[in-house]
């Protein structure tokens, strides 16, 4: 008997993105350390965990295509202290939502950099999935032009990362390409938070080791999903984090969900589901079964 299972990839999404959203809450709570200092740290624990789960499989850390997996750690760097930044200064849904351009801008870029073109029926999909965007926050008048700015660049530099994350999958194996994101953050930031370090104080220390414990998780799942599937199949998923946001904000900020929110989410979530169908092989008649 056997019974048919989800693509794996859509399974990595969906844990990447719940770990995620722990991170942003943890972000969220610190607002008195930096974005640089949490990028620091982040990285300091990263580069700890993958060197021994890399020693543990036998794998060199230092990978095939250095100069590509330096890009992504560059891309994947700036993505991220911009990202915090607007998480401390916006409202976490806010921020999050933003960030969420990032899949279209992906699915773009791979369709001219990777020739992975999507599928007329997931372009209508990301169309579908903007409107819900601007469904969930509407538009949000603590926003400043600067921070809009900032957060858009933050995705901007995202989809550059998820793209090289593609690219490299032939090339070198997960944890490499995990191992090069804190590597490059420690060596391009760590300089410049040692001389403007704010001490953590109390539970600020437990937050960041949140932060970089569930950020090592949630990288490892994105970074599997997207070597086993293309970015067009994949970056729709992104969207679905935006429940985990608008979860935690609701719960641990005070932040409220809306009637056209709610439509947003459901909006979301359905175009998510059906773009991954369009493009995932159980579609196509290629079946994925669990004995």
């Amino acid at each position: 008997m056997t019974i048919k299972a989800p693509p794996r990839a859509i399974l990595y999404m969906m844990i990447s993105g719940l770990c995620f959203a722990i991170v942003h809450a943890a972000v969220k709570a610190v607002p008195r350390i930096p974005a640089h200092e949490i990028v620091v740290a982040r990285a300091i624990i990263s580069i700890v965990l993958t060197w021994l789960a890399l020693k543990k499989v036998g794998i060199s850390p230092w990978g095939q295509n250095r100069p590509m997996l330096v890009f992504r750690g560059v891309a994947g760097t700036a993505a991220l202290l911009l990202y915090f930044h607007t998480i401390q200064t916006m409202p976490l849904a806010t921020a999050v939502t933003i960030q969420y351009l990032h899949p279209i801008l992906t699915v773009i870029l791979a369709s001219f950099f990777l020739r992975e073109p999507a599928r007329l029926g997931q372009w209508l999909c990301f169309a579908v999935s903007f409107i819900g965007v601007i469904l969930v926050k509407g538009f949000d008048t603590r926003i400043t032009p600067l921070d809009l700015g900032l957060g858009i660049a933050s995705a901007g530099c995202s989809a550059i990362a998820y793209n090289l994350i593609r690219a490299l999958r032939d090339e070198d194996h997960a944890l490499v390409v995990m191992f090069y994101l804190p590597l490059v953050s420690f060596v391009v930031v760590g300089p410049w938070t040692a001389f403007h370090f704010v001490m953590p104080q109390g539970s600020e220390w437990l937050f960041l080791i949140v932060i970089g414990f569930f950020t090592q998780i949630a990288q490892y799942f994105m970074t599997r999903a997207y070597q086993s599937d293309t970015a067009a199949n994949i970056s729709n998923l992104n969207y679905l984090g935006i429940i985990y946001a608008s979860a935690i904000g609701f719960l641990f900020f005070d932040e409220t969900v809306t009637a056209l929110a709610t439509i947003g989410i459901f909006t979301i979530v359905t175009s998510a589901v059906i773009s991954a169908r369009l493009g995932s092989p159980a579609f196509s008649g290629v079946k994925d079964v669990v004995k």
